[in-house]
């Protein structure tokens, strides 16, 4: 058994059951017990206490302000301030390490009149929530990053505030860890039904047999969250969407560090260490696979990705992949926004769903978000009410255009 994790629920029932233990609910758990005006029972479900699968173990741990939607940046900058004070945020603990944002930030290339239009749109949300995003014509990008073939390239767009690479996994470790401590309840399970009546969830079916009552569940499944939804008989907009993930050295290592560049292709591709990178693509088609699905593609790399690569970096013509992963996003088909707060028919079923990777960025906010509307019936630091499920049912997108 997975250290700090149970076999069996030690209580009856719950004040808040959370399904689901990677990041967001773990995120979510440690909130709510830090909490002083909260002292109710915490129960934390996760089908596979390993990780291995989960997109927080699969993901390429990257934090941008580059969004289209105000709320998003917002969200970011939140993070960025909640990774720089980690130790002091978690009592002072010299366990917890000091950690920082690596800014090489993001550069998002345009080879079409509309996608530069979309750039300039874009920065101006950027800018009013103070992010320090800077547009660049093709010879300014030349200056200052002479390693790009920027042949049919008309803008780009790059911020290096607050915007790059962060310990994502050393995060995720110490919201578990410090949850656990405070009291949270992990169990290794899977919740294989909801116990619905009156308009409430009044219990939560566990494999084994068990079964625990609750005050309020909040669907924290990932990639699995429309089929814990549909437990409760609810309708929720998210599926799996495969990612692949290549790491590779380079023969010719680039003079200066690689921002995480958006190839018009749609390859993506960043500094990963001293000497090696990190490129990351979708399948195509970018069908819907199950979410026991994360063998990889062994054409992409060699017919799309490779050759994209080159064509933007020419030093990257002679590389070696040392390691490759597929992962999932948990995609919201709707608007490609987070999905929370609770179902009108079923007020205690709450969402925390559907963050189309960008999840780990926007866990530390998420977290203390629902934490607040589970303890005091609102947002309170970081109005989040635009991404409510009310939304959804009253089908009035939020999209967000900034999604890779």
């Amino acid at each position: 058994m997975t250290p700090g994790f149970r076999d069996e629920p030690e209580f009856a029932g719950y004040d808040v059951v959370i399904v689901g233990g990677a990041i967001m609910g773990s995120s979510l758990a440690w909130w709510l017990t830090e909490c002083d005006d909260f002292d109710g029972r915490v129960l934390v479900v996760e089908r596979d206490p390993s990780y291995a699968k989960s997109a927080t173990a699969l993901t390429n741990s990257c934090i941008r302000l580059q969004y289209s939607t105000g709320l998003n940046v917002r969200i970011s900058r939140f993070t960025a301030e909640f990774i720089g004070d980690l130790r002091e945020r978690m009592g002072g603990d010299s366990r917890v390490p000091n950690l920082k944002v690596q800014n090489y930030g993001y550069m998002y290339l345009a080879d079409t009149p509309e996608f530069a239009d979309a750039l300039r749109a874009n920065r101006e949300v950027q800018l009013a929530e103070g992010a320090e995003t800077r547009l660049l014509e093709p010879d300014e990008i030349a200056a200052e990053y002479p390693f790009y073939r920027l042949d049919g390239i008309l803008l780009g767009s790059i911020n290096t505030k607050d915007e790059g690479f962060w310990d994502g996994g050393a995060v995720f470790d110490w919201f578990r860890r410090k949850a656990m401590e405070n009291g949270a309840e992990y169990v290794s399970a899977e919740a294989t039904g909801l116990g619905v009546e009156g308009g409430r969830v009044r219990s939560v079916s566990l494999s084994g047999g068990r079964s625990v009552d609750c005050g309020v569940v909040v669907n924290a499944s990932g990639t699995r969250a429309a089929g814990v939804a549909s437990m409760a008989g609810l309708r929720l907009p998210v599926e799996p969407r495969k990612r692949y993930t290549w790491v590779f050295s380079a023969e010719s290592p680039l003079p200066r560090e690689l921002p995480l560049t958006i190839d018009p292709s749609g390859v993506h591709v960043r500094q990963d260490g001293p000497t090696t990178y990190l490129a990351g693509s979708k399948g195509y088609p970018d069908t819907v696979p199950d979410p026991d699905d994360f063998s990889m593609d062994p054409s992409l790399f060699e017919d799309s990705v490779w050759p994209a690569l080159a064509s933007r970096i020419p030093a990257f013509e002679r590389i070696r992949v040392v390691n490759e992963w597929a992962g999932h996003y948990d995609f919201n088909t709707f608007d490609q926004n987070a999905v929370l707060g609770p179902h009108p028919e079923v007020g205690n079923f709450l969402f925390m769903n559907g963050f189309s990777g960008h999840g780990l960025q926007q866990s530390p906010a998420m977290g203390r978000g629902m934490a607040e509307l589970i303890v005091h019936g609102s947002f309170r630091s970081l109005d989040l009410g635009p991404f409510l499920y009310d939304r959804v049912a009253g089908n009035r997108p939020i999209p967000e255009n900034a999604v890779i």
